[in-house]
């Protein structure tokens, strides 16, 4: 007997999770199709440090952070700057303004239901470009979870797993959806290719021979395919050259390979429109895994705001969005100007162990195995964490020093472009540690510093002690050359805010619905051009949330005999 669902559900990542929770409580029979194998349950939140955008926390107030939803409406407008207001950015707008309301209001209630919980100090991320009403956050509020992604997946893997087994939800794994099934204007099912059994760890490339197709019917469709983030090809192809400067030639993954972005084309041929193609957030502080999981596996490196920031030339960069840390886009635009693609951090010793993380779940053990112990141990000790001083020992971006000649002729050994001048370098940063001479300074990156160790979690566990980079009582020097790194499409799908996918004319393609990053995490692009940080996630919860919810709405096709069916056993526990 056949398994005959009300909703298939076209990706197991969080927004798939997520979606299929809110399904299985309303009582509908879901199918989710996945092309890679259960190991890979979760997605890319798995890999995330699991960071969520929270508004007037419990946890802000007790830092003594004063937050509140107009600040928070005000940062994240004036970051998304939208500018297309009746077209494309038309629903990216109300999603916004529904997912800061929720942010402020019932998010952290709806994640503490499912046994999600957060580490107390509250990280500031994305610190602003220098102005209130532009993009930033004025205030600290990303928000760890405890046990980073692999904990925000389990909060939905779990009653997901439990409505597997109790016949409600069937995974298709290894099913590659290759064309979506339309009947008089409406979406019925899916087709496409089983691949051949392939047992890869989580991560890894995974076979694409095919064994034969498939095809699948149901009432209703939700793409949760995820982005474009390892499809380089596409990325350059919309890379928004006029605003941002010329696409990266040198360009390294911080998602899997699986993130093709191959749903996007074959939602818009069954009649979705895609918008917002040109925006995308890729990082500028991307070092190569010197132990990778997928190729060109990259690593980001969430810094604090102490590092010397140069360009390919050996220019420090300007104004706010010259402190690591502040302001990426502004950063990006810096970096590229200089028809190079690959920038530089110098700092100390001292700086990598207080300003250095790692951004993703394998990079934080401490965080990620919910071990306060080891958590305590390993981030109040002397010296920097233990990932990150592998990363300084066998990273090939990474060179240390005790002297500024010989940093910088290391430097000049692995630069893909023009060689630095030492003697340039050391002005510039004699003329910076001229600056901390006083309590104040017109310097806008000691200024920063400054302001940074006002937070509470700043002072104590992010932002080290400003000295002068040359003093060698800090050292030794260190050098990092910062590479381009893919990560989220801010881009796609047009929805409504039942996560409806709209077609070229505005109105709802019957039977479809997107959500998570392949709809630009709500509406086709919530973050307008710039995003908060600790967004994404969140995203990918609020759009799966109102996809599920909405077809929970839906009545139910009546139980026949054919439903009936045999479910394969889910692994035991969770694979994560």
């Amino acid at each position: 007997m056949t398994f005959q669902p009300d909703v298939i559900v076209v990706g197991a990542g969080l927004a798939g999770l997520v979606a299929t929770h809110e399904l299985a409580k309303a009582g509908k029979r879901v199918l989710v199709v996945e092309q890679e194998n259960r190991r890979n349950l979760g997605g890319q939140a798995f890999w995330s440090l699991g960071g969520l955008f929270f508004v007037d926390s419990p946890e802000q107030r007790r830092a003594g952070i004063r937050d509140s939803l107009e600040l928070a409406r005000q940062d994240w407008f004036g970051s998304a700057a939208f500018d297309r207001p009746h077209d494309e950015d038309l629903w990216g707008r109300r999603w916004a303004e529904a997912y800061v309301a929720w942010a402020a209001g019932g998010k952290r209630r709806y994640l503490r239901e499912l046994g999600h919980r957060v580490v107390p100090l509250v990280g500031w991320a994305e610190r602003g470009g220098g102005s209130a009403t532009g993009h930033g956050n004025s205030v600290p509020r990303f928000h760890i979870t405890w046990g980073t992604g692999p904990g925000v997946v389990e909060a939905f893997a779990r009653p997901v797993l439990r409505a597997e087994r109790s016949g409600l939800v069937r995974f298709a794994f290894r099913h590659r959806v290759d064309g979506l099934l339309t009947e008089r204007g409406a979406v019925v099912g899916i087709r496409g290719a089983v691949l051949v059994p392939d047992d890869s760890e989580r991560g890894r490339p995974s076979s694409r021979e095919e064994v034969g197709p498939f095809e699948e019917r149901a009432a209703a469709v939700v793409v949760t395919s995820g982005g474009i983030g390892h499809n380089h090809a596409l990325m350059r192809a919309n890379w928004p050259t006029e605003r941002i400067g010329p696409a990266p030639r040198h360009l390294i993954s911080g998602v899997p390979a699986h993130v093709d972005g191959r749903m996007l084309a074959i939602t818009e041929e069954a009649g979705g429109r895609v918008v917002n193609r040109d925006r995308m957030w890729a990082y500028t502080e991307g070092v190569h895994n010197w132990d990778p999981v997928w190729p060109d596996h990259a690593i980001r490196i969430l810094p604090g705001p102490s590092s010397l920031w140069f360009d390919a030339d050996g220019r420090r960069l300007t104004g706010a969005s010259g402190v690591p840390g502040a302001d990426s886009i502004g950063a990006m635009k810096q970096i590229l100007a200089t028809g190079h693609d690959y920038s530089w951090f110098i700092l100390t010793q001292s700086i990598i162990e207080k300003e250095f993380a790692l951004s993703g779940s394998e990079q934080n053990p401490d965080l990620t195995g919910r071990d306060l112990r080891f958590a305590l141990k390993s981030r109040l000790a002397k010296g920097a964490p233990a990932p990150v001083e592998r990363f300084k020992q066998y990273g090939e971006d990474f060179v240390v020093a005790r002297t500024l000649p010989e940093l910088v002729a290391a430097m000049n050994t692995i630069a893909r472009g023009p060689k630095l001048d030492a003697a340039d370098i050391e002005r510039q940063i004699l003329a910076r540690d001229r600056e901390l001479a006083n309590g104040f300074t017109k310097d806008v990156q000691v200024m920063a510093i400054h302001n940074a160790r006002r937070s509470l979690t700043d002072r104590i566990a992010r932002v080290a002690k400003p000295h002068r980079i040359l003093d060698p009582a800090h050292g030794p020097l260190i050098g990092v050359r910062l590479n381009i790194l893919s990560r989220k499409t801010l881009g796609g799908l047009q929805t409504d805010l039942d996560s409806r996918v709209l077609g070229a004319d505005g109105t709802p393609v019957p039977g479809l619905y997107a959500a998570g990053e392949v709809a630009g995490f709500g509406g086709g692009g919530v973050h307008g051009y710039n995003a908060l940080e600790g967004t994404f996630l969140g995203g990918c919860i609020f759009s799966g949330r109102a996809a599920g919810l909405a077809l929970g709405r839906v009545p139910r096709a009546p139980r026949t005999a054919s439903d009936i069916s045999v479910i394969e056993p889910p692994a035991d526990g969770l694979p994560l």
